[in-house]
């Protein structure tokens, strides 16, 4: 039907007219249904196609003949203004059930407040009766505890005793999701918004450590009843979760007596397990609930053996709650937990005992990864190389997992450790039944191998941000890595793999590509492939290409988020690697904890020297932090270092000692790291000792130059320098290369200066695994020999030019070396030898 002449301007500004052209006679025409199937055809593979294309469409489609190309433009123009508005609406729609959900969800928190204010008002009101009646008496109990008694499965020998347990854990659920059975305050950093994905609190003076979380999903209540049910999928921490008993409860719910154990977040505590009775049903008004809560008296778990590697942790009442509603979803979350605080050591206890800890890695993740499915379901994210969300979610599970097992060691995965005697700041443990196989494919297995072998450690950090920190160990791989060390893992995915990483010296070129493959919503955790340019130094391997390809998980980068941790987590990988390749994580943890206003002085003196063999700038960083008392609110965090090697049986012994001094490499390299990215500018290592009984670094420096003048009758330092504190800073930066070695049967070196470091060209936590005999050569041995009577005899001794040996193979020329016993001030015996080496330099 013809229309009356319109104006053409306005033709391409609506949307309207998309199904209508202007005729030679000025009159809008509409198009026929086959000539917009055409147009549709062509908008589906190029919505803006260029004007040859336009003129291309007109002589292959005889029906748009009678179309002029302009006209074909404008309807394109509309089309594409069409489709803006109908993504723009549902977007827009998608907001308003978002924030219709967000309201209904803030009035019946508001509900819930204004109940709570009631209730407290009554008890103040009850309170003050009770002092005025009886004001000798005191009531101690005036935290809100909510008092849950454990069941024993004694209790549930027949099915209506596990029903009455399942009631009450379901009374009690609802009464701190909706109800007043907890304090709640508000999750810091996490306030409720158009923006925010849900509403988040955490326990305030409450039995154990408690978190609830209410959102909305795109997701049926079954579906999500489901995925959160599967708690191994969500909860990196949960090591397993195993079914043992299920029935129905006779109502239309079902009854479940589970078993399930948490990874330890650290070597420096022991794992969880907990017996839960779990219940699932559904309420009069439609809404789907599972809760849970703990069961005693069953025991030790599943694997008598293995149990003693955990300790029983308790759940109360928890779950979720699930209200459909419209677009969705309603989930209201509670976890509610006892972690023993008291198992771990002291210094370790706020992480046990921190409600917004659990609230991160529980809580706010199951709500998290259920939206991401949700996403991922309507098809709204985006991954690249092209893999499918389920297969990059496995990634990141088996990196987490992988990680975690290196990190815990159980004995019934088939860990064991080497050098058990405790005095070892690096822990080295072999699992000799454990071969890299895909998940799916055998052709990846690697029968030669004797195992894995796996260096670890877990020290103490003050004033560093953990997102912060892990930002700069993901982006900057070539300042904590080795990157031999890198290829010989790397080489076990190449046909010409070799048996031991110094066999064949790499260097690294300093180019680092990052390629992402994906990311969840809100950015807090990617996921990566990193490609490393390296070169051989071998003649024979000039041209062949010697990068290095890392699949790396990155997570906990959010600075703002209170109590989050942060990981980075990376595995050697072929640049082609399918769905199933083995994968061998190691990586670096970062767990916050909450600080506490102490003097730095009283915790350094408490028993938490928990760190590795600390720098010399740890002990300037206490001497200074004792005289200023700004540090004692810094914040403080535990950083876990992990790393697996494969090896073969013939090398075990090989591959730990480089895997040692490996580690001890990368924590010097972080410590390094750390101090320059602490807003302090001190050393971020708690810890006031240079390695295991050794004096502090202040008090050794003051044995060294004490003993030089004693027996040298000459000053070290200048007289100006002795005095106080700076005595350690001038000794540092001293010009001649000073090192002191112990006094055993093999003596190695425990200290060096700064220039003692250079000539070595080594690391002060790799200093201790240098014996004295092998920086010198053999001339240097013979003199050395030849002195070492008259230095023991009289304090001193004088040694002539010669060259010695860095750890990189390279001479060392010096024009004198003078040795001298360090004696302690205190016992007056001999504490080590000093040696002091003049005008060193490069051959």
């Amino acid at each position: 039907m013809a229309m009356e002449v319109a104006p053409l301007h306005r033709e391409s500004s609506s949307s309207g007219n998309i199904n209508k052209h202007l005729t030679d006679d000025g009159k809008y025409v509409r198009y026929t249904a086959e000539q917009v199937e055409a147009l549709e055809r062509v908008y589906a593979e190029c919505p803006k196609p260029s004007s040859l294309r336009r003129q291309q469409l007109i002589r292959e489609c005889p029906i748009l003949a009678n179309i002029e190309p302009k006209q074909i433009k404008v309807w394109f123009q509309n089309r594409r203004c069409r489709e803006k508005q109908r993504k723009e609406s549902s977007r827009l729609q998608t907001v308003n059930r978002k924030l219709t959900a967000m309201n209904k969800l803030l009035m019946e928190e508001n509900d819930r407040l204004q109940k709570q204010v009631s209730q407290l008002v009554c008890e103040n009101g009850f309170m003050r009766q009770q002092l005025q009646t009886a004001p000798t008496v005191t009531d101690a109990s005036c935290d809100s505890v909510v008092a849950t008694p454990q069941h024993s499965l004694r209790d549930a020998n027949n099915p209506s005793g596990l029903l009455s347990i399942a009631e009450e854990t379901l009374s009690e659920f609802l009464a701190k999701a909706t109800g007043t059975a907890v304090e709640w305050v508000q999750m810091p950093g996490m306030k409720p918004g158009p923006d925010s994905i849900g509403i988040f609190s955490i326990s305030q003076r409450c039995g154990g450590v408690a978190a609830r979380a209410c959102g909305l999903v795109s997701l049926e209540p079954k579906k999500i009843a489901e995925i959160l049910k599967d708690r191994p999928s969500w909860f990196r921490d949960c090591r397993n979760l195993e079914v043992f008993t299920m029935f129905p409860a006779g109502n239309g719910g079902t009854i479940e007596l589970v078993y399930s154990q948490i990874y330890a977040p650290t070597t420096l505590a022991p794992a969880r397990d907990m017996w839960t009775l779990r219940y699932t049903t559904s309420l009069e008004n439609g809404s789907l609930v599972v809760c849970e809560r703990s069961l005693s008296g069953y025991g030790a778990g599943p694997d008598a053996a293995a149990a003693a590697q955990f300790v029983r942790a308790e759940m109360l009442p928890s779950g979720y709650l699930i209200r459909p509603c419209e677009g969705g979803s309603i989930i209201h979350i509670v976890d509610h937990l006892n972690l023993q605080a008291w198992s771990v050591p002291e210094v370790l206890r706020p992480l046990y005992e921190s409600s917004k800890a659990v609230a991160q890695k529980m809580t706010i993740a199951a709500l998290r990864y259920v939206r991401q499915v949700a996403h991922e379901t309507s098809g709204e994210v985006v991954y690249g190389l092209g893999r499918q969300p389920a297969v990059l979610r496995t990634f990141n599970q088996r990196l987490s997992r992988g990680f975690n097992d290196a990190i815990n060691g159980f004995n019934d995965d088939g860990w064991s450790l080497m050098n058990a005697d405790g005095a070892e700041d690096v822990i080295i443990a072999v699992n000799s039944t454990k071969n890299l196989i895909g998940a799916n494919n055998s052709a990846h297995s690697f029968s030669f191998l004797g195992g894995i072998l796996c260096a670890k450690a877990s020290m103490l950090l003050q004033d560093v941000h953990p997102a912060v920190l892990v930002c700069f160990l993901r982006e900057h791989h070539a300042e904590w890595a080795d990157f031999s060390v890198d290829a010989y893992s790397a080489a076990l995915w190449k046909a010409g793999s070799y048996a031991y990483p110094g066999m064949r010296p790499m260097r690294f070129t300093g180019s680092q590509i990052t390629m992402p493959l994906g990311h969840t919503i809100e950015q807090e955790e990617l996921l990566e492939v990193i490609r490393l340019e390296g070169h051989s130094f071998a003649q024979e391997d000039a041209f062949v290409s010697q990068d290095i390809h890392l699949l790396q998980i990155c997570s906990g980068i959010d600075e703002n988020a209170v109590g989050a941790c942060s990981e980075l987590v990376f595995a050697p990988i072929d640049e082609m690697f399918p769905d199933d390749a083995p994968l061998l994580p190691s990586g670096f943890r970062i767990i916050p904890l909450e600080s506490k206003a102490k003097d730095t002085q009283e915790v350094l003196t408490t028993n938490c020297t928990l760190d590795l063999t600390s720098s010399l700038e740890a002990g300037l960083a206490i001497n200074h932090a004792a005289v200023d008392g700004s540090s004692s609110h810094s914040l403080r965090s535990v950083l876990t270092i992990a790393f697996q090697f494969p090896f073969e049986s013939n090398l075990q012994d090989n591959v730990a000692t480089m895997a040692r001094q490996y580690v001890r490499s990368v924590i010097s390299s972080v410590q390094r790291v750390a101090m320059a990215i602490s807003p302090s500018g001190l050393s971020p290592v708690l810890g006031p000792k240079l390695s295991a009984g050794s004096p502090e670094a202040l008090t050794l420096a003051h044995w060294i130059c004490q003993s030089h003048s004693y027996h040298l009758g000459a000053e070290l330092l200048r007289s100006d320098s002795v005095g106080g504190d700076s005595v350690l800073k001038h000794l540092w930066h001293h010009p001649d290369a000073i090192l002191c070695c112990s006094l055993k049967s093999l003596p190695v070196f425990i200290f060096a200066n700064q220039a003692g470091l250079d000539m070595l060209e080594t690391t002060l936590v790799a200093l201790q695994d240098i014996t004295l005999d092998k920086i010198f050569n053999e001339s240097g041995r013979k003199a050395l020999y030849t002195e070492f009577a008259k230095l023991m005899q009289q304090g001193f001794a004088c040694l002539p030019a010669g060259i010695c040996m860095s750890t990189m193979g390279r001479n060392v020329s010096y024009e004198q070396a003078v040795a001298w016993k360090v004696l302690s001030a205190e016992e007056n015996a001999v504490h080590c030898i000093a040696f002091s080496f003049v005008n060193w330099s490069f051959l």
